[in-house]
């Protein structure tokens, strides 16, 4: 009896990604939703420049390259000359939420039918470790040394709250990767993104609370132990939107 196995849709090589963070997590939910779908021959996957940068290397599926920030608008024309395709863009927050905010908010607002991969480390992760707007007010960074001080750095941009605003967004939900029972309900909402997407109904987006050991100076256990104690605070998990609940009474 198998009791674990690696999902189809992942390749065999090994990530680049630094110990503890759960990048890797992550890509085996998209892999364990595609196989199980049975998706992964007409699934494109877009990935711009992050640490996710070599998303290309990692799943057994299609796989563009975009610029950075750009990835949504890429995705929004794959997905309309191939529109029976699963089309799922791989962003983290200081590609989505910075650069890429403008390609996000449309593509939500004209209610594309992609499903968005966010991934939520508070900070750039492949750059140095600045601060991005997702970083958290007193939190430091290289470019905030001192921690992030909202009366001049603003406040953190809340995404799946802004996208849920927009009548455009089908389904908005926040989850995370700090322990087995949020991975199982992380893997739910990535599921349930490609499954909307799959009956054509409309743009959804995943954000995912991840770590950055490297980035915020804590080892891998303490900063699962920081998601908790200060990200999931301050970004509450949930379903903050999802008008298929309504077409399914």
């Amino acid at each position: 009896m198998v009791v674990f196995d690696k999902p189809k849709a992942l390749t065999d090589t090994p990530f680049h990604y630094c110990p503890g963070c759960t990048h890797g997590i992550v890509h085996r939910l998209v892999a364990e939703a595609i196989d199980e779908l049975g998706c992964e021959g007409r699934t494109v996957g877009v990935a711009p420049v992050g640490c996710s940068v070599f998303a290309y290397n990692y799943f057994n599926c299609d796989m563009i390259e975009a610029a950075h920030g750009r990835a949504p608008a890429v995705a929004t024309g794959v997905k309309r000359a191939m529109p029976d395709n699963i089309v799922f863009t791989y962003q983290g927050d200081g590609d989505l939420a910075a650069i890429g905010t403008a390609e996000t908010v449309h593509s939500a607002a004209r209610g594309e039918n992609i499903t968005i991969i966010f991934i939520n480390n508070a900070i750039y992760g492949m750059t140095g470790g600045q601060m991005a707007p997702t970083t958290l007010p007193g939190q430091v960074s290289t470019t905030s040394p001192y921690g992030r001080d909202p009366k001049i750095q603003g406040t953190p941009l809340k995404i799946c709250e802004m996208l849920s605003t927009l009548d455009g967004t089908t389904f908005a939900q926040r989850v995370a990767v700090d322990s087995v029972a949020h991975i199982k309900e992380a893997k739910k909402a990535i599921k349930k993104g490609f499954e909307i997407q799959n009956n054509k109904q409309g743009f959804s987006i995943i954000e995912v609370l991840s770590s950055c050991p490297t980035n915020w100076g804590k080892t891998p256990e303490q900063a699962l132990e920081w998601i908790r104690t200060d990200m999931i605070p301050y970004y509450p998990l949930g379903v903050y939107k999802d008008k298929t609940a309504k077409e399914d009474k």
